[in-house]
């Protein structure tokens, strides 16, 4: 009975690592870096935090929560993420959609279309 435990515990362990593993994006894929959402960012550390919005290669972390990548569908100016979503209010998943703009803004919409904004990339 001993043996049969700990083995229980690392299947499951497997098993909960390989369901959570997220998709990524490529490394030096367009959308990756540090932006604002809906003012240009000036990136002098005074744009308001509650704009601030990094994109990583796994997530989007922004001051309302921290979205990971369960899915990608890359297009050459646009990509759609199935995300899981960490709020204070819980979890939420969702699809998004980020589209590369000629002015070097990104346009984002949620599936639902119940919420849009224009990402303006910081400079680095």
């Amino acid at each position: 009975m001993k043996i049969v435990y700990p083995t229980i515990g690392c299947i499951i362990l497997a098993l909960t690592v390989s369901a959570n593993a997220a998709t990524s994006l490529s490394d030096d894929f367009w959308l990756l870096g540090n932006f604002t959402q809906n003012v240009p960012c000036k990136g002098d550390g005074t744009d308001p935090a509650e704009a601030k919005v990094e994109i990583s290669p796994q997530q989007i972390e922004s001051k309302i929560g921290v979205c990971t990548f369960l899915d990608t569908k890359e297009d050459s100016k646009s990509v759609k993420l199935h995300v899981e979503c960490q709020f204070p209010a819980g979890p939420l998943m969702g699809e998004i959609t980020f589209t590369q703009k000629p002015n070097n803004t990104i346009d984002f919409i949620d599936r639902d279309k119940t919420y849009n904004a224009t990402l303006y990339r910081c400079p680095k």
